[in-house]
């Protein structure tokens, strides 16, 4: 496998196929599902999927009974089966079938050349438009069966999986059109019992609103089984005395859409999808009541047959056909990220307001630069407060200009400070920094240009001192700005520095994140114009810890030339704490996600001349600082870390609650990975 293949990253390709149904023609929707399983097979598929009693037609009532027609099913199937034997797609077609003495709605699943096996319908609906008990008769109870086709003999019953020896973690279920709509779907067993990807041939007539309840039920049951779920309903040709079809295909993955078509299609179509089968397995294996569930359900590893075949995937670059956000923390769709904001600005605010209201304090301390994380701080107590009924007043907010503070991140603080209301002082702690480096015999007291870690960390450890000993003289508690990013790679001073506070609401709070909440604060109406000017000002700030002076013409101190861009580093924090990536397969979805800036949307308000793609050398090395940083460093400092709420979906660092690590680690592991399966260019 090459590295920009799909298959070597724990993905897997499939598809939601309609065609151009001929009633009651099998052969001639024989070769229509044949032309739609050759693109799907030049393109990479390993699973294609096709509706309901796709070889007869859906809506051909009592001609299902006819022995011609079930006959020119049977010769129709062998077509597909010996047509097969050059495709690399499983094929899961549908097809009325003669059983002892029954006729059976069945999904019949084809690969190289063989039956692999035959799937009955469970539940017959048998209400409104629907008549299935008049033709069939339901699948209950017949586990452990054999079926014989023409010359083919199959494995025939419900309790069927189809397991790829050769792609890690594909486990197929199979269940047809109403048996997604009882309480308790078959491919909720089947899922139990290891199925990763859950398909349903359906046929589905349309009526207003009805493909909405799909997509619900569809959605549902995809995240509540920790699943793909691969859906495709009869289109085009099927009969229309009574009843119209609207070809709806769509693919999910633990509850998210990854792909879906046009509805109403004037033909055959297909939607297609990279189904993340390590997602799933990761998911699986944290939330360890998916296991109780199969045990109190009494869903055994025997209580499915597993038919093995071998797909011999593609090893080379086939694309990549999956939505993949550039920023994890931050969706590119307008609405989602609007009430994402909403609701981590409000988690902060409630967090800090409960916190406050519990220990009986009504001040706080907080240090304010200038900076995107004091001020996301900021506005969040000012709005705790109003909401408290306390004065504004009582939120003490201390600007501390040191060695580095540039003119415009002082201004900005003062602004900020004075636009909201609060208490605003100035604290200059160069003089207090100039002696503690005399006391220390640092070469800067000397007057030698030395900037190194103690330079910085005096200046940074002398600002939390005074804060918290502000916060003793005036009963308060100090409040912490540092955010989630900065946690995750240790850019943070330890102890008497911005690692510790009272209280910390940014501490779940991803970098890229906060430049988007204070963004919607400011257009939110919650403060007046002049605190959102001086918001949108502060956007434009370059991030710097300022601690280095800026020489005569120099560069400002770049926290990102440093540990790397937060864009990518936040990237890789979402994939590692989420879902516990491999780093070679971040640094696959990373330069999937970020080798074009084309590639995917961007999120609102996103700057255009921000707006850039990395190549993967640059994502291959900065994956390299993240790991190192991550595993190997950091992890001490988040041991010790303040309380402060949760915020994200992707997880927090609280040793408290969403990771816990050895604070004497090491990265070995994972740096081995990168060096073993990512290549340098």
């Amino acid at each position: 496998m090459t590295f920009r293949s799909i298959y070597a990253h724990g993905f897997v390709r499939v598809a939601a196929c309609t065609i151009d149904t001929a009633l009651a023609d099998p052969d001639r929707n024989a070769t229509s599902i044949l032309d739609v399983a050759r693109q799907c097979h030049d393109r990479g598929v390993a699973v294609a999927l096709f509706p309901e009693l796709s070889l007869s037609g859906y809506a051909i009532d009592d001609l299902l009974l006819q022995d011609a027609l079930l006959d020119g099913v049977e010769a129709a199937l062998s077509r597909l089966i010996d047509a097969s034997r050059a495709m690399l797609p499983v094929l899961l077609v549908g097809a009325p079938l003669r059983h002892v003495n029954r006729l059976y709605n069945c999904a019949i699943a084809i690969h190289r050349g063989r039956i692999l096996g035959v799937v009955p319908k469970v539940h017959l609906p048998n209400y409104r438009e629907f008549y299935e008990h008049r033709h069939f008769a339901s699948g209950r109870g017949l586990e452990g069966g054999l079926i014989r086709i023409g010359p083919h003999e199959a494995l025939f019953g419900p309790d069927l999986l189809f397991v790829a020896e050769d792609v890690p973690g594909l486990s197929i279920h199979v269940e047809i059109c109403e048996d997604l709509w009882v309480p308790t779907p078959p491919s909720s067993s089947g899922a139990l019992a290891g199925a990763t990807v859950l398909f349903n041939l359906s046929a589905s007539n349309i009526t207003i609103g009805k493909a909405e309840t799909r997509h619900l039920l569809c959605k549902a049951q995809s995240a509540s089984c920790l699943a793909a779920y691969v859906y495709a309903a009869g289109g085009s040709g099927e009969s229309t005395t009574d009843l119209a079809w609207d070809g709806q295909t769509s693919i999910y993955e633990n509850g998210a859409v990854l792909a879906e078509t046009d509805r109403f299609p004037a033909g055959a179509q297909f939607a297609a999808a990279d189904v993340d089968l390590d997602l799933l397995r990761q998911e699986r294996a944290r939330q360890g009541t998916f296991d109780d569930n199969a045990r109190g359900e009494a869903v055994w590893p025997d209580s499915f047959r597993r038919v093995t075949f071998r797909l011999e995937p593609p090893k080379g670059d086939i694309g990549f056909k999956r939505p993949i956000e550039r920023f994890p923390f931050v969706p590119s769709d307008g609405a989602r990220l609007a009430l994402d904001c909403y609701e981590a600005y409000n988690i902060q605010v409630s967090g800090l307001r409960q916190r406050l209201r519990a220990i009986g304090v009504k001040r706080i301390v907080i240090g304010v630069s200038g900076g995107l994380d004091s001020t996301q701080a900021l506005i969040v107590a000012a709005r705790a407060f109003d909401l408290l009924g306390f004065p504004r007043t009582d939120i003490l907010a201390y600007t501390m200009p040191g060695f580095g503070t540039g003119d415009a991140t002082k201004t900005n603080a003062h602004r900020l400070m004075a636009a909201l209301g609060v208490t605003a002082h100035e604290l200059d702690i160069k003089p207090a920094s100039n002696q503690m480096l005399a006391d220390l015999g640092h070469p800067f007291s000397r007057g030698e240009p030395v900037y190194d870690v103690t330079f910085e960390n005096v200046q940074a450890g002398l600002r939390t001192d005074y804060l918290f000993r502000l916060a003793n003289f005036h009963d308060g508690i100090v409040m912490g700005t540092g955010d989630m990013s900065e946690l995750a790679l240790g850019w943070c001073t330890y102890g008497v520095g911005d690692q510790m506070s009272h209280y910390n609401v940014n501490a779940g709070v991803p970098k890229t994140l906060i430049q988007h909440l204070i963004r919607w604060v400011g257009a939110s109406g919650q403060f007046d114009d002049e605190v959102k000017q001086t918001l949108d000002e502060i956007l434009g700030t370059e991030i710097s810890p300022e601690l280095i002076p800026v020489e005569a013409g120099g560069a400002i101190q770049s926290t990102e030339a440093k540990i790397g861009p937060y864009a990518l580093q936040d990237f890789n924090l979402f994939y590692t704490l989420r879902y516990g990536f491999r780093p070679s397969k971040i640094a696959f979805l990373a330069l999937r996600a970020w080798e074009r800036v084309e590639n995917g949307g961007w999120p609102p308000g996103f700057p255009e001349d921000l707006r850039r793609a990395y190549d993967l050398p640059e994502i291959r090395a900065w994956l390299k600082v993240f790991v190192q940083r991550f595993f190997g460093f950091s992890q001490f400092k988040r041991s010790a870390m303040p309380n402060g709420p949760k915020v994200v979906a992707g997880g927090s660092l609280s040793p408290r609650g969403d990771w816990r690590a050895p604070s004497d680690g090491n990265a070995r592991v994972w740096l081995d990975d990168i060096e073993r399966h990512v290549p340098e260019a």
